[in-house]
């Protein structure tokens, strides 16, 4: 009996590659943050950076395991289940650090991309695996999408990341040169 994740294989294939070398982008922003003259503290990254990189890796994970030549829906399953759980406990988490870190006070979008959407993907992967053994069809489809909406998180919170430190490198730029412009009064 052919088992429905054949008709996947493709879609795995390039969304998993996709986390994966997307994985690579996020470290080119750590980088950026690294050689940015705003220091951000390790509870920043933890709350903002790290997370980004565990969406990327848990989309390689998912396809990785969709991709497997599984004997069993049940197996895959209980993979893909417990996945979800993993996320969904480190959703938490993120949110505990994120309400912790000091550095930057987040905003409704951070909230919406760092914690409620994320939190909502891995809620869906669980379901998404409860539902697999009776309802293949249906449960592949919404594993697929919540991949992608990974997928997408990943790249909305790295550009983010990097369109943020840019506006402060720029804005730290311009501040020295406001400070050594003398000051009204000195003309007098």
């Amino acid at each position: 009996m052919d088992s429905p994740l054949g008709a996947w294989e493709s879609f795995y294939v390039i969304v998993g590659s996709s986390g994966g070398a997307l994985t690579g982008l996020q470290f080119v922003v750590i980088a950026l943050i690294a050689e940015s003259r705003r220091r951000s503290t390790i509870r920043e990254i933890e709350a903002f950076g790290t997370p980004t990189i565990v969406h990327f890796c848990a989309v390689l994970l998912v396809s990785a395991i969709l991709s497997a030549p599984w004997h069993s829906l049940s197996k895959v399953s209980v993979a893909v289940g417990g996945c979800g759980v993993l996320g969904l406990v480190y959703g938490l988490i993120v949110i505990r650090r994120t309400r912790r870190q000091t550095g930057y006070r987040p905003v409704f979008e951070d909230w919406l991309w760092f914690a409620t959407l994320p939190l909502l993907a891995y809620v869906l992967l669980l379901i998404a695996a409860l539902l697999l053994p009776s309802y293949p069809q249906r449960a592949l489809f919404l594993i697929g999408g919540t991949v992608l909406l990974l997928l997408f998180i990943g790249i909305h919170n790295a550009w983010d990341s990097v369109t943020y430190i840019t506006i402060e490198h720029l804005q730290t730029r311009k501040e020295p040169a406001k400070s050594s412009a003398p000051a009204e009064s000195d003309n007098k």
